[in-house]
């Protein structure tokens, strides 16, 4: 599951993408405008710098950009520097792999060979959706915003 840490770090990443080129958006600017709590986006965005996913400049013409284009830069890539692994437990991971304690067969384990599934299936689509796709995706209304919405 995509954690508030995940989900207001990929609001980040759309606000900055939306920006002109060599356009920067300071913290205070990107938390107002998604309704982030300025002190957890800090962190947020620190991590994002530190991952090579974003850039930062001081100064009264500073603040925070992308570092390379949104093209570029990969769902899965962001999903994981902030949450970790895709898999939705750790048996299924690849590159957290941790048994269960309550498991004395992982190999044939029918719980970590289904969530294995899962966690192909959402690092297939993660892991080849751009930041500019993710951006761009069609704002008709689905079958679920619908139900959402109570229509």
């Amino acid at each position: 599951m995509l954690t508030k840490k995940g989900k207001y770090g990929l609001k980040a990443l759309v606000d900055l993408a939306r920006l002109g080129p060599g356009e920067t958006a300071f913290v205070t600017e990107i938390a107002t405008r998604n309704d982030i709590p300025k002190k957890f986006l800090d962190t947020i965005l620190l991590e994002l710098r530190n991952t090579g996913i974003l850039r930062s400049k001081k100064g009264p013409n500073g603040g925070y950009s992308l570092s390379k284009p949104a093209t570029e830069i990969m769902i899965g890539q962001v999903i994981r520097a902030l949450d970790g692994p895709l898999a939705p437990i750790r048996c299924a991971s690849r590159t957290a792999f941790e048994a269960c304690d309550d498991c004395n067969d992982p190999v044939g384990c029918q719980v970590r060979l289904s969530m294995t599934e899962v966690r192909d299936a959402i690092a297939t689509i993660l892991d080849n959706m751009t930041l500019a796709q993710f951006v761009s995706k069609d704002r008709t209304k689905t079958v679920e915003e619908a139900l959402i919405a109570g229509e």
